[in-house]
């Protein structure tokens, strides 16, 4: 495909899904706000709704890398990449909206999917300055909630089927999906050595801990989860730590 042809359809896909994303919440599609059908499931690893405001840092990081690829053509194959999973991210939208969980769950994988090949071609190329503020912090960030976002939707489709856990207790597994999700993030930050990567996570955790802890939301009820959340928050933010401190001496 054209370069140019590729970098005209990073734009429209990026205007796409932010267009389809803002409708989804004021139309709303289907008659329902994403939120509302994510309540409609309750679970306790859903964090707080105040977490979900990291969606305009990331519809802002992903607009400046649309903008900066237009003068860039070193990469074009993430060009295709970012489309796909723009579509994808469209087709979640709707999968989600119709209350189509299961569908959601595979659009949500191919986002992930596609992130990661992102990412793995970035760690691959030495980048500038700018390519790394402009190109690689954006997906960096993108990257880092679809990893807690996969995480939550699979969580959903499950209490949507009325899944019994194979016996075991709620509080259990939410215990164990957040040491499986603690395990994936630090091993991914590290083997990224991204700093950015590691603090979404760090948010999204702080978020469920605030779900926890908050009247409006589980009120302590749960206190071997909102442990086990501190203990992941800590090693998160010791992992940070490391990295900036490497990075410094550097």
């Amino acid at each position: 495909m054209n370069k140019n042809l590729i970098k005209l359809f990073v734009v429209i896909s990026f205007l796409a899904m932010v267009i389809v994303n803002g409708l989804a919440n004021t139309l709303p599609i289907n008659g329902t706000t994403t939120g509302d059908i994510s309540d409609s499931y309750p679970n306790l690893f859903a964090p707080a709704a105040i977490t979900f405001s990291i969606w305009g840092i990331i519809y802002l990081l992903l607009a400046i890398y649309s903008i900066y690829q237009l003068k860039n053509d070193k990469y074009e194959k993430i060009g295709v990449y970012f489309i796909a999973s723009s579509l994808a991210n469209i087709l979640w939208i709707f999968s989600w909206h119709y209350k189509l969980i299961g569908l959601s769950v595979i659009f949500i994988l191919s986002i992930l999917f596609f992130l990661i090949k992102i990412v793995d071609q970035l760690n691959k190329e030495k980048l500038s300055n700018k390519e790394k503020r402009f190109i690689q912090l954006p997906f960096s960030v993108y990257f880092g909630w679809i990893t807690v976002a996969v995480i939550a939707n699979i969580t959903t489709f499950l209490v949507s089927i009325n899944w019994n856990g194979l016996g075991i207790s709620d509080d259990v597994w939410t215990i164990v999906i957040l040491l499986i999700g603690t395990i994936i993030g630090i091993k991914r930050t590290l083997q990224d050595k991204s700093v950015a990567y590691g603090l979404v996570l760090f948010w999204a955790y702080s978020g469920i801990f605030l779900k926890h802890t908050s009247s409006n939301g589980f009120a302590g009820q749960y206190a071997n989860i909102i442990t086990t959340i501190i203990v992941c928050i800590f090693l998160f933010l010791i992992t940070i730590s490391s990295l900036i401190l490497k990075k410094n001496k550097k």
